[in-house]
């Protein structure tokens, strides 16, 4: 998490906002020890003009990570990194994100509400070995007023990155959550398949006329056209 602080530091420090922090964007720079984590993916990025308090307003999102703030009307800034650091910590540290849709949907009306108020929590026994500071630091970025919300500056600042060398070996259900998620895959793949074939089955039963039954109107006129050549 310092590493990944560090690397957002850097870019609201030029007054940069990523808009799309997520695990899938940040990579090694090669295996093993010696590797160095990297923010990669710049296709959202923009850069603010600082005499605009709330210059953003496009929807530039992944659902699992977006800011409450991104998902309405109003204008945002780079507040909106912070939340979605806040989740990848919450996902390293437990295993699966704070929000999502219970329906297999990438974003649900439950999911977007639960968003937009802030509702998440800290089920046992996931976070039952989470420190209270680990927890402490997370609330402050999950705070849906941008205002309220932990800049870079001080979640660097935080106890719990500050002191990220001193923290105890503690084992957490990261790895084995993820573990069953592995082990899972090739259910979830069988399901995809059955709903793609379900899916075929039903574009089977669509009738599409022939160009001589149909009763288009410029198809008509394209075909006057020709008869009369």
């Amino acid at each position: 998490m310092s590493e990944i602080c560090s690397a957002v530091a850097h870019l609201h420090s030029l007054n940069i906002a990523h808009r799309d922090i997520k695990p899938e964007n940040l990579l090694y720079s090669c295996d093993g020890p010696s590797g160095i984590l990297k923010l990669t993916d710049f296709g959202f990025a923009k850069h603010l003009d600082s005499a605009d308090t709330r210059p953003l307003e496009t929807p530039c999102y992944t659902p699992y990570y977006v800011a409450p703030e991104v998902l309405g009307p109003e204008k945002y800034d780079k507040s909106c990194d912070m939340w979605s650091i806040g989740v990848i910590m919450y996902i390293l540290l437990c295993g699966f994100p704070p929000f999502f849709s219970a329906n297999g949907l990438p974003m649900s009306p439950g999911m977007k509400n639960r968003i937009r108020t802030g509702k998440y929590a800290f089920p046992s026994p996931e976070w039952d070995r989470v420190s209270e500071a680990a927890k402490d630091l997370i609330r402050k970025l999950l705070r849906t007023d941008p205002s309220e919300r932990f800049t870079i500056e001080q979640t660097m600042s935080h106890k719990w990155i500050i002191h990220y060398q001193k923290v105890p070996e503690t084992p957490l259900f990261t790895v084995s959550v993820l573990e069953e998620e592995k082990s899972q895959w090739m259910e979830m793949q069988d399901e995809m398949e059955m709903t793609l074939a379900t899916m075929r089955v039903g574009n089977e039963d669509i009738h599409i006329k022939s160009l001589k039954d149909s009763n288009n109107r410029l198809l008509n006129k394209r075909r006057n056209k020709i008869n009369k050549r």
